[in-house]
């Protein structure tokens, strides 16, 4: 269950994210409603995942997808590039995160 909670949790960050791209300086309403509502969502469930998951693993899991999966909507939708660097940086990310999961997080 901790890792269905932190899916959605995950998954209502980068809505927040991407729609943050479109409230231009919060000056649009809808898009700056999505942004703090997934926002306040995105912790309410990461807090409920900390209950039975340990806060390093979590965090890791929840920082590191969030930022791979948003640079990849931002090279894919939004028209920024795809260089060696930003390939290797969300390599990193994923093999961090991974490392941290296999080194086994008691709670």
């Amino acid at each position: 269950m901790p890792y269905v909670l932190l899916s959605c949790a995950i998954a209502s960050e980068i809505a927040a994210t991407s729609a943050m791209k479109y409230s231009e300086g919060f000056t649009r309403l809808w898009p700056s409603l999505v942004t703090a509502c997934g926002y306040l969502l995105a912790f309410y469930l990461l807090s409920l995942t900390l209950k039975s998951m340990s806060v390093g693993t979590a965090y890791a899991i929840w920082s590191g997808a969030g930022t791979a999966v948003i640079a990849a909507i931002g090279m894919l939708f939004l028209g920024e590039t795809m260089t060696a660097a930003k390939f290797a940086g969300i390599a990193l990310i994923i093999g961090g995160v991974v490392l941290l999961n296999l080194g086994g997080a008691a709670h």
